[in-house]
């Protein structure tokens, strides 16, 4: 994947904003960056959007920018001049998307349906838009047309909101999705700065869903392993089910380790909506991984340790 889009996926949620003034752009672009989220689709709808832009490329570098409802390729070309990573429109027009690529940006052209998306993925589109997405159908429309075109990464748009976000982060051709609700205009223009940071910082929570999976204890071997188990099971009136190399009790909210396993007491695993995201989002809070260890599966990383111990217990995260 393009290096770009790698980081829009890693990202998740591109918050898209239609700015009002100058002024506002790099306060703003701060808090999303405090708050998890260091991207924006700035939209073209407005007449500051070049120059907030250029402003927010300068001041605020570690910002991925877009550009947003690009309509024409003089448009595209003041964006890109600007320091916009990547171009989207609300619709596919053949002769913008591809003056784009020419240019050598990326174009995200807004697609709605399957026609126009492959279209767009015959140009050169490696990240194509669904736009707007709940109108057109939302995750049932895009999974329908999955099944054929099986390369096709879409970010979509329009009516996602913080409770339908995982419906659409969860399918996997979907590699992000813009939205309004942790940023909205409102607070913008009254410089809630913090509460901004604090509502990306609960949509990236939400997306990511970390949530305690299990704990791995460790035993010396299979006999001290099946004790500890039941010991927990008559404590707390569970389950116990053994297998190869460990025994899990309940609703596998325990994990007996039949021999010595990673970490010095045990491990503890942590559920995550996507393990990609998980990594990147914890990163920027100063989370480090061992990356030696990422399990993959059908191209898709689905577990990873966190280097070190915490209290004796490795951690990893796993996909729920």
């Amino acid at each position: 994947m393009n290096p770009v889009l790698e980081k829009v996926y890693q990202i998740g949620i591109i918050p898209v904003i239609a700015f009002n003034s100058v002024d506002e752009a790099v306060p703003l672009c701060k808090a999303l960056v405090a708050g998890g989220l260091p991207a924006a689709e700035v939209t073209f709808r407005t007449a500051c959007a070049e120059e907030c832009i250029k402003k927010i490329h300068e001041e605020v570098p570690e910002m991925l920018l877009g550009a947003g409802t690009v309509l024409t390729c003089e448009q595209a070309d003041r964006a890109m001049a600007a320091g916009a990573s990547f171009i989207v429109a609300p619709g596919f027009d053949p002769i913008v998307t591809q003056h784009v690529i020419d240019k050598g940006g990326i174009a995200m052209p807004g697609t709605a349906t399957a026609g126009e998306m492959q279209q767009a993925m015959n140009m050169g589109c490696e990240g194509i838009k669904f736009f707007p997405a709940e109108a057109n159908g939302g995750v049932a429309m895009l999974k329908n047309i999955g099944a054929a075109l099986k390369t096709a990464k879409w970010m979509c748009t329009g009516g996602v909101n913080a409770k339908n976000v995982n419906d659409y982060l969860g399918y996997d051709q979907i590699i992000a999705v813009g939205g309004t609700w942790m940023c909205k205009s409102d607070k913008i223009k009254a410089g809630a700065w913090d509460e901004i940071t604090a509502m990306c910082k609960e949509a990236v929570d939400t997306m990511l869903g970390l949530e305690l999976g299990h704990i791995g204890i460790n035993s010396a071997n299979p006999e001290e392993a099946m004790a500890t188990a039941k010991l927990l099971a008559d404590l707390l009136n569970m389950k116990v089910a053994e297998g190869n190399s460990s025994i899990f009790v309940g609703k596998k909210e325990f994990e007996i380790m039949k021999k010595p396993g990673r970490g010095t007491h045990g491990h503890i695993a942590i559920k995550c909506n996507n393990v990609d995201r998980a990594m990147y989002h914890l990163g920027l809070r100063g989370v480090e991984f061992d990356t030696d260890s990422v399990v993959n599966k059908n191209g898709k990383n689905i577990a990873v340790y966190l280097k070190g111990e915490v209290a004796g217990f490795a951690i990893h995260l796993v996909q729920r």
